[in-house]
């Protein structure tokens, strides 16, 4: 598609240049969709457009409204190799072999290996684990730890989250007489390692259309697997009765919002369904780690950016088990302990954050050219914990994918983020795979790697061609995509409570974004760090709490505070706000633009 703004192409509400260099333009969505949803479902025009913008069909709505695993789930044994693990694992049920588990260090990694032990542990079967440490193993499997594990006695490996591109370290397990099997969501490359059994959607020969599934989201499929195999071998009985995966549904739910994978499907009922897991408290690690987070009522927005990076912050400046450990955790002493310690962790992961990502930006805004289609930052001695969140914030602030890398001697280790329509993971494969990389994977919107000092410049320049390529026919500018206008008296709690039908939000399924024309604010104030909250005014009357985090120090937080009674149109997301017994709503500003000013 062109340039909006060289093809004349219509801007809502005139709006071709926001406060944030944004184009903005309304969600196409079919008009007879949008009255068949509301006749049939009884919705509010603004949810039925945003629906139908959405693909929603009326004989999609129902479950999209109402996501059940029981409608959604797919059978197991249409993944690859799905079967051959399952019947693996359950000979090993019958002759109760001691079984390990390697995991990844991040809280798709820590959950998942969470819900093996928690399997296992149902059927009275102890399961050693081993989470890498991100300095000094890195990700993935490798062979010191493998070898570890069978001097511990295990003969079995199952490796969640990672391991389908780990050659060298699973040749190693074989040739040591274990037989290991396979079970990730990551890349894949031509060739498979030498295992027993590679379970990963990604697989070139899977027809099994789940490559949307987060590694947890795998993991529960094979145990839904061998649920189904132990049942039908007669496994259970009143005195040693099948594990309840529903039970489990919170860790998948954690583990599927915090990978970001795409929260359509399957994806969406785990979510939805494992919120009300969540909700009730069962997960003793989970339960503690919410109080420490002084969170009551755990929503996708708490598992993403309050409590996930909680989990993460182990593996990444602390202990890096520490969270499969919460996770699994049973004894509420313990519990809080960990998640003490996981706060503590978090603390120190935030101040080394802000330190690396100034500097990152700096750096970027110094020599970035105007039209470069890829972000990447490389400094010296950051701390390899906080590479993957400096390049998830340079890809919020420059809208376009982003890479971190830091430097120790020659080597660097780095990390990025992407955003819709760039599979970033793809492109981080190819480089490795062209020798730019020393290692390299991920998936669509994250990925890591290693390289070498005197590859950078290659390497950026390869990562941006392959971006151009993927994009080759795209938007030349950054266009938000806006699902309507809502007045400021229309922003009522029913709203908002209808609007959370299409719950959860996340990749693939984003939060609607409305915008709220033509306002004048009340006395505008920074509260917390950098955040800018006040009220909204409507032209005929009404009044809306807003809200824009982190938005102090930029253009958006300047105009906000600084806006002399001039008029603004307000695009963000309408949310409950439940403080202290409220019940009220708020705008959460993405964007602005000013409302008295001719459309460019």
């Amino acid at each position: 598609m062109a340039d909006p703004t060289a093809s004349g192409e219509d801007a809502f509400l005139g709006v071709r240049r926001s406060l944030r260099g944004r184009f903005w333009r309304l969600n196409p969505a079919d008009a007879a969709l949008v009255s068949t949803l509301i006749r049939r479902f009884g919705l509010p025009e603004v949810v039925a457009r945003a629906m139908a913008a959405r693909g929603i069909g009326e004989a999609a709505a129902e479950a999209y409204l109402s996501p059940t695993l029981r409608t959604l789930l797919p059978d197991p044994s249409r993944l690859a190799d799905m079967d051959r693990a399952v019947a693996r694992l359950a000979a090993a049920v019958a002759a109760a072999e001691p079984l390990a588990v390697f995991g990844d260090y991040d809280v798709d990694g820590a959950t998942s290996a969470a819900l093996m032990v928690r399997y296992f542990r149902a059927l009275g079967m102890p399961v050693a684990v081993h989470i890498p440490d991100r300095i000094t193993e890195g990700y993935g499997p490798n062979a010191a730890a493998i070898l570890g594990l069978r001097d511990r006695g295990a003969r079995l490996l199952v490796t969640v989250d990672c391991g389908v591109t780990a050659f060298a370290a699973l040749e190693a397990a074989r040739d040591a007489g274990m037989e290991v099997i396979v079970v990730d969501h990551h890349q894949v490359e031509e060739a498979l390692p030498a295992a027993f059994a590679v379970v990963d959607p990604k697989r070139r020969d899977d027809a099994s259309g789940a490559e949307a599934l987060a590694a947890v989201g795998v993991t529960f499929l094979l145990l839904v697997g061998l649920n189904r195999a132990l049942r039908a071998a007669g496994r259970f009985s009143a005195g040693r009765p099948e594990p309840d995966l529903m039970r489990m549904l919170d860790l998948v739910a954690f583990g599927t919002v915090c990978d970001v994978v795409p929260l359509t499907g399957i994806n969406r009922a785990f979510v939805a369904q494992g919120l009300k897991v969540l909700a009730a408290g069962g997960n003793t690690g989970l339960a503690a780690l919410a109080e420490m987070a002084g969170v009551t009522t755990p929503e996708t927005y708490h598992i993403g950016f309050v409590l996930g990076p909680r989990i993460n912050a182990g593996g990444r400046v602390g202990t890096s088990d520490l969270g499969v450990r919460l996770l699994s955790c049973d004894d509420p002493a313990e519990a809080r302990a960990l998640a003490a310690e996981l706060e503590e962790h978090n603390v120190s992961r935030r101040e080394i954050e802000a330190a690396a990502l100034d500097e990152a930006v700096a750096q970027v805004e110094a020599t970035l050219p105007p039209d470069s289609p890829v972000v990447v930052a490389a400094g010296e001695d950051w701390h390899p914990g906080v590479v993957g969140l400096v390049a998830a914030r340079l890809k919020e602030r420059f809208n376009v994918p982003a890479c971190a890398v830091t430097f120790l001697g020659e080597h660097g280790k780095g990390s990025g983020r992407s955003v819709p329509g760039v599979n970033l993971g793809a492109a981080v494969l190819a480089a490795r795979e062209a020798g730019v990389l020393l290692t390299g994977g991920g998936h669509a919107m994250a990925a890591g790697f290693t390289i070498m000092r005197s590859e950078l410049s290659r390497f950026c320049t390869f990562l941006a061609d392959h971006v151009r390529a993927q994009r080759a026919g795209g938007e030349a500018v950054t266009v938000v995509p806006v699902d309507g206008a809502i007045d400021v008296r229309g922003a009522v709690p029913e709203l908002v409570s209808v609007l959370a039908r299409m719950e959860p939000f996340g990749a693939g399924n984003d939060e609607p974004r409305f915008a709220v024309p033509a306002v004048r604010l009340g006395r505008a104030e920074i509260v917390g760090s950098s955040h800018v909250r006040a009220h909204a005014y409507g032209k005929n009357g009404g009044r809306l709490k807003i809200i824009a985090f982190r938005a102090a120090e930029e253009e958006l937080g300047r105009a906000l505070l600084a806006h002399r009674d001039r008029p603004l149109h307000l695009l963000g997301a309408l949310r409950a706000d439940t403080w202290q017994g409220r019940n009220e709503v708020q705008l959460v500003v993405e964007d602005a633009a000013w409302a008295d000013e001719e459309p460019a």
